[in-house]
């Protein structure tokens, strides 16, 4: 921890908050505290909003080939510094380090991806179908950005965003979750040493985020955000952009459904199930939250995860052996007891878990729960926790009806060995990814976002540039 920043990093240099306020980083393990961090108000967001600003027009003029060579560095000292991060990352957040690690690679494969989309970015020409004007397209850096990233996977989702913003020619202003700064200062000191430009990132770590956010909104100089959290929080940065026209993307909750037809195979739908809602202790958005099993496969289907699920280690993230760390605070640990004990009330069956362990830190154990009344709380509330909410069905298009039942739409699971069942199913769903027969969707190199009010836009893959770019069309007589 004695070299982790734990300052603000504005312009290039590590600085004190202009009020010299501090907030404490708990370690969810424990609940005691790890260090304190400076804590933004007002004037640093100014201050970082004039950085990104004056940085803006010198930076979309560099070289393609200089900005990926910068991601392709940074990639390479995330990867050299794996375990470091990966410790960094387990004392703030709580995740097991085998887990800190998987996330370390996927954080890091983000900036390797868009070090090579940096160089890609075409536009084009023709001759208008009347014949009379000659059509060039440029694409550009859509300007300045405030990008927030949430707690649960504090490391990827800083480069989920900074890499296209850096491919695209972007400037950017990063406001990571108080919960998890060090993470995100961490990065910041290593796209520093990688090369990157004074002003081109600056890292605002608060506990004020209306008054560190709302402004750069409303003031018309930040010209994208781009959000990583709640669907409530979301609304309300949206109605914050609208009065200067910001351009925004925003991945919001989701309510994932998880269907076992009764022709899957088992061993897959089990171990699918166990990735969809143990990564990340299921404090993930695309975690499965309403796992809907056909009756004559529910009760071996629920008596397979219970085992699975009861034979979870849980325990510190640094400790040998263990499976699944703690969730992030108190505050996200009662949510989940409110959730349970609600569908325990209204009739569901506990196969496993259920009761909140004694002791120091925000642990609970891996639940699995059967018969779960369809108008539990669980079912439309996204759980992050680690709890399975099993419910039956007979008949697809009741399931198909019942898993759009629900205002978000990020991702859903479809497990059955029937080739035409499984396209028929996946059109139908009303999702942005489906995993078929598998448990985990999210890859750098694909499209990730949802419909409905899970967001808008996407990041990764090939498009996950287009959202900092904008089009040029210029008009060029035909001689």
């Amino acid at each position: 921890m004695t070299d982790t920043p734990t300052q603000l990093f504005i312009g290039g240099a590590w600085a004190d908050a202009a009020d010299a306020a501090t907030m404490p980083v708990d370690d969810p393990a424990t609940g005691e505290i790890l260090c304190h961090v400076a804590d933004a108000g007002a004037k640093d967001a100014q201050r970082a909003e004039e950085a990104a600003v004056q940085a803006q027009e010198e930076w979309a003029r560099t070289a393609p080939r200089v900005r990926s060579e910068i991601l392709r560095r940074a990639y390479e000292i995330i990867v050299e510094r794996t375990d470091e991060l990966a410790h960094l990352m387990t004392a703030e957040m709580g995740k097991p380090l085998a887990e800190a690690r998987g996330e370390v690679a996927y954080a890091a494969e983000f900036f390797r991806w868009f070090s090579e989309e940096a160089v890609r970015i075409e536009g084009g020409n023709g001759v208008l179908p009347d014949g009379r004007n000659r059509m060039l397209l440029s694409r550009r850096p859509v300007g300045p950005c405030l990008l927030i990233t949430p707690w649960n996977f504090p490391l990827a989702m800083g480069t989920r965003k900074i890499g296209p913003a850096i491919a695209a020619g972007c400037t950017m202003i990063l406001k990571p979750a108080p919960q998890t700064p060090l993470s995100s200062l961490a990065l910041a000191a290593i796209l520093k040493e990688a090369g990157l430009p004074d002003g081109v990132l600056n890292v605002v770590t608060t506990s004020r985020a209306g008054e560190v956010c709302e402004p750069l909104l409303r003031g018309g100089r930040i010209r994208k955000l781009s959000f990583t959290g709640s669907t409530n929080v979301g609304r309300l940065l949206l109605a914050q952009s609208a009065e200067a026209v910001v351009r925004t993307s925003m991945e919001l909750g989701g309510n994932a459904p998880f269907i076992v037809f009764e022709d899957a195979d088992l061993d897959k739908a089990v171990d699918g199930a166990m990735v969809a809602k143990m990564r990340n202790m299921g404090e993930a958005c695309t975690a499965a939250n309403r796992f809907f099993v056909h009756s004559s496969v529910v009760e071996e289907f629920g008596r397979r995860l219970a085992e699975r699920m009861g034979a979870l280690v849980v325990g510190p993230g640094t400790r040998n052996g263990v499976d699944v760390g703690p969730l992030i605070d108190r505050v996200g640990r009662a949510k989940v007891e409110e959730l349970v004990a609600d569908a325990v009330e209204r009739g569901a069956r506990v196969l496993v878990g259920g009761r909140t362990p004694e002791g120091p830190g925000c642990f609970y154990p891996p639940t699995v729960l059967m018969d779960v009344a369809s108008d539990s709380r669980l079912m439309d509330t996204e759980i992050f926790g680690p709890v399975a909410a099993i419910l039956t069905f007979d008949d697809e298009d009741e399931v198909i009806r019942r898993a759009n039942d629900t205002p978000w739409g990020l991702v859903g699971y479809v497990f059955t060995e029937g080739l035409d069942r499984a396209l028929r199913v996946s059109e139908r769903l009303e999702v942005g990814m489906v995993g078929l027969n598998t448990g985990l969707v999210s890859n750098p190199a694909a499209p990730f976002g949802g419909v409905k009010q899970s967001g808008l836009g996407r990041e990764g893959g090939r498009v996950g540039i287009d959202e900092f770019l904008e089009y040029q069309y210029l008009a060029v007589p035909v001689q």
